[in-house]
């Protein structure tokens, strides 16, 4: 029911959003506008940090599509994990791990682009992967070999809200955090709910605006 809750709220925020940025002063009726409608489009590099299962986690992903009027984005994303991460191993240890992957379409209303610094309203909806992965070091902590002893897939909503930097004409920062929702993950050495939770993270986002 929580869950239920969170994303009727998310949904509430990006459609006042969008209200709010069409309630301009210019006049418009049902025919007749002669306002052009600009396109454009972007594609962004994003790194975040939560966890997964308890552990820490690191993300990092991929997303773009075609900005429509400067306030919507349609595209795709995807986001690649891995948690229990360490650097001080040695040869022969082994250490255990989540280690997968999830994409699918993006939604992104962006509230009032025009001013330097705004808002925007990512939501990813899609499927993915998760494995749990155990790596043995043979050499120092850069090499080692990875064998999957579990796997599942999973369906993802991912709501966020993401404050946004206009750099230049052509490069945006944001930094924001979303709540990862997934379908069951059915795995011995994972909880149910293994994937859910918060993430911060930041984009750079590189396109025509």
């Amino acid at each position: 029911m929580k869950y239920l809750k969170i994303i009727i709220a998310f949904l509430l925020i990006s459609h006042i959003a969008i209200s709010q940025e069409s309630n301009r002063s210019d006049y418009r009726t049902v025919f007749g506008n002669n306002k052009k409608v600009s396109h454009g489009g972007y594609g962004a590099l994003t790194f975040g940090i939560g966890q997964i299962d308890g552990s820490q986690a690191i993300f990092t992903g991929i997303k773009g599509g075609w900005l429509i009027d400067h306030r919507l984005t349609l595209g795709i994303a995807g986001t690649g994990f891995v948690n229990n991460l360490h650097i001080d191993y040695g040869p022969g240890s082994v250490s255990s791990g989540l280690s997968g992957g999830y994409g699918g379409l993006l939604i992104e209303p962006i509230l009032a682009p025009f001013s330097p610094v705004h808002l925007t309203f990512p939501i990813i909806i899609g499927a993915g992967g998760i494995a749990y992965v155990d790596r043995y070091y043979w050499d120092n902590h850069s090499s080692y070999d990875p064998w999957v002893t579990d796997a599942d897939a999973f369906f993802v909503f991912e709501p966020g809200i993401e404050l946004e930097m206009n750099l230049l004409r052509f490069l945006r920062l944001s930094v924001g955090a979303s709540y990862r929702l997934t379908s069951d993950i059915k795995m011995e050495n994972a909880k149910s709910d293994a994937l859910n939770g918060l993430a911060g993270s930041f984009s750079l986002k590189f396109g025509k605006f």
